[in-house]
């Protein structure tokens, strides 16, 4: 095994985001790997992208529902909560998609559970997935 089995995976401008190594070599590296990475947890990693941002912009553009939007999201999970998710400096969630038919789907940096925020003319409704560690 040499490093020539190493496969990288680039994005549209070329640029490497990925490594992949067979897994002979995870083996070696695998105890190496989970010391240097104990603290790791999923959620810190997540990141608001432009592209849910400009999805709920949509949603509000074609909002027509006969309550005002609320933009406060409370996670069932570890009770992490904020008033208005766009505004608040800590990002407890990450917007991660949106679409006009009044769905919001957001994770919690906190424990990194799914929110679903289903918004329909006269209600709203709210599930949630925990993460499965």
């Amino acid at each position: 095994m040499s490093i020539k089995s190493v496969q990288f995976l680039y994005d549209d401008q070329n640029n490497p985001i990925f490594a992949v190594i067979p897994f002979p070599v995870w083996k070696k590296l695998e105890d190496h790997f989970l010391n240097l990475f104990s603290d790791f947890s999923p959620q810190s990693f997540l990141s608001q992208s432009d592209g849910p941002l400009q999805d709920f912009n949509e949603f509000l553009q074609c909002w027509d529902f006969s309550y005002p939007y609320n933009p406060s999201v409370k996670c069932p999970c570890c009770g992490k909560e904020t008033e208005d998710w766009r505004n608040d400096p800590m990002c407890p969630f990450i917007l991660t998609n949106a679409n006009i038919g009044g769905l919001l789907v957001f994770h919690c940096r906190s424990c990194g559970t799914t929110i679903r925020q289903k918004h329909f003319r006269d209600h709203v409704a709210l599930e949630f997935s925990p993460l499965v560690h």
